[in-house]
């Protein structure tokens, strides 16, 4: 079994043309992150620009415990700041690829060129492709085998509407994840607002928010040792 996992980050640090600062979710890296490694998988991180991996502010104030050790971890924090461009990096080689949210994902990564090449990639060498909160806005432009939208006729679960209008962001974001992912025929499902729920549709992993990292994490291990 291929041991390596990729992870792959927004590079976006605000949101849009807004001085707001935003990133990655720090729990929704940091959660997957030590699951992986834990599991025996060695994690390279990737993002569209590499280099300096943009943490949202508000999420190094959490206190899960992974992201108490990421903080710590040298190594780790390391590999935050130094992501591989994505023009480095090849599907081949790796056992999953894995896309955690934070909000800067809503502008980076939806028609990313590259991301949607290696995506579409991954899954036709049938590797597993799994993501978290707004991690899914990555999957929006990769295709499978025949051309579709990969979400498409897939279960598939992301940040909802109604968590986004809790947040008192739905204003701000460029689309909302969930209409989006329904227009391209994705099968969304989800729970209670801010509640863990994830979903595994074959060797595509997703889930609705922070509090379902572990579980997408645990999914995305299982779909790799069926593959």
């Amino acid at each position: 079994m291929n041991k390596r996992i990729l992870l792959v980050s927004t590079s976006q640090a605000t949101l849009g043309a807004s001085a707001r600062a935003t990133g990655v979710w720090f729990e929704e890296l940091t959660t997957p992150y030590y699951h992986f490694l834990d599991a025996g998988f060695s994690v390279e991180l990737a993002s569209p620009n590499g280099g300096e991996v943009p943490i949202d502010p508000h999420s190094r104030e959490e206190a899960a415990p992974s992201v108490q050790r990421f903080l710590v971890d040298p190594l780790a924090m390391a590999a935050l700041g130094s992501a591989r461009p994505l023009a480095q990096v090849r599907a081949e080689g790796y056992a999953a690829v894995f896309l955690p949210g934070g909000h800067g994902t809503m502008w980076d990564l939806p028609a990313h060129p590259l991301l949607a090449a290696l995506l579409s990639s991954a899954w036709q060498l049938g590797k597993v492709i799994s993501a978290v909160c707004h991690g899914p806005a990555g999957l929006l432009s990769a295709r499978d085998s025949s051309g579709q939208p990969l979400v498409a006729g897939r279960r598939v679960s992301a940040f909802s509407n109604e968590e986004e209008a809790a947040a008192g962001l739905t204003e701000a974001m460029p689309f909302l994840l969930e209409t989006r992912l329904r227009e391209l025929g994705a099968r969304y499902e989800g729970g209670p607002a801010f509640t863990p729920y994830a979903v595994r549709d074959g060797r595509l992993v997703t889930g609705q928010n922070p509090m379902s990292s572990e579980r997408v994490a645990q999914l995305t291990l299982e779909a790799i040792g069926e593959g």
